[in-house]
């Protein structure tokens, strides 16, 4: 039987409150989680966690952006596609999370409004259409592993713990952009291409900061 409408937005709504306010856990385990934390300053333990609150509000972003793709999504296949990806965004968040609190850091205090704006923007993409839906994913993944692949590089050279989750979720995301594509994700226009990365830096400015 299909689940009524408000049934649905209450279940999104509790997931937004689970993702904002609780711990995010994950079954695999953390990667790096057998390496020494490393000689790592006090300033590399600053610029560490800058990055991982990046990276942590990077997953609030995708865990609403997966939710309101799905809620408004029409294929099933699709749909389940949407939510196998956000259960890895999960896991991410998860180890971004805990990797925060290692390093003595504080998650964005801009965590909410990003949720909710990006929640807006999933559900719009779904209501496009699938092939829009999934080609908004692909080209989302494909920058964030762009992304990650800077943060790898920005990294101080002794964080180890920091590097393994990273290169992790830069292979988790190589996979969901292809996953999309397998489905039938549509290209982009380009200017949609170029708002998003204007968007993803000015999300990625912010909240290295606060």
């Amino acid at each position: 039987m299909p689940v009524p409408d408000i049934d649905k937005i209450i279940i999104h709504f509790d997931r937004a409150l689970r993702t904002l306010r609780a711990g995010a856990t994950s079954v695999r385990p953390l990667p790096g989680g057998q390496m020494g934390q490393g000689n790592l300053s006090e300033s590399d333990k600053r610029k560490a966690a800058a990055l991982m609150r990046v990276n942590h509000a990077g997953e609030i972003c995708a865990q609403a952006l997966y939710q309101g793709q799905a809620l408004t999504a029409r294929d099933r296949v699709v749909q389940q596609a949407l939510k196998s990806a956000a259960i890895e965004e999960t896991e991410h968040l998860a180890w971004t999370g805990q990797r925060i609190n290692e390093l003595n850091g504080k998650a964005s205090v801009l965590n909410p409004m990003l949720y909710s704006s990006s929640f807006m923007i999933g559900a719009v993409c779904g209501l496009l259409g699938d092939k829009w839906n999934l080609g908004f994913l692909a080209e989302t993944e494909e920058q964030v592993e762009r992304h990650l692949e800077s943060h790898l590089d920005r990294l101080p050279i002794a964080d180890h713990r920091s590097r393994a989750i990273l290169d992790q979720m830069k292979r988790d995301e190589a996979q969901h952009a292809r996953t999309a594509v397998r489905h039938g994700a549509a290209k982009l226009p380009l200017p949609a291409r170029h708002i998003m990365r204007a968007a993803s830096k000015l999300m990625t400015r912010a909240t290295y900061w606060i």
